[in-house]
């Protein structure tokens, strides 16, 4: 498939907008670290806010204190979720287990 061409505007518009969502993620991280946010509070809150649907399940866990990569792949392998799957992507069983693993 071949990507549109798109004018300045519209491409400052898409830039702005991928970076709009960056500084989100970056906030998200941030918030799961200091502990304002839970891994629950992403996982219901999926359904209703899309950069929350939009955010991959491994970021979310390695932002997690005391949790690094090598854990949170670990976790994702035993829970048989890819780590290219993003929250909104989560079954509802997906969803229960990786709640009761992580709280």
């Amino acid at each position: 498939m071949a990507v549109p061409t798109l004018t300045p505007e519209q491409r400052a518009v898409a830039l702005e907008k991928a970076a709009a969502a960056r500084r989100a993620r970056s906030q998200l991280r941030e918030a799961l670290k200091a502990g304002t946010t839970t891994v629950s509070d992403v996982v219901n809150g999926a359904d209703a806010d899309e950069l929350l649907a939009r955010t991959k399940v491994l970021y979310v866990i390695e932002s997690l204190p005391g949790i690094g990569k090598v854990t949170a792949r670990e976790i994702l392998a035993d829970l048989g979720v890819p780590e290219t799957r993003r929250v909104g992507g989560l079954g509802a069983r997906q969803r229960a287990e990786l709640l009761s693993r992580l709280t």
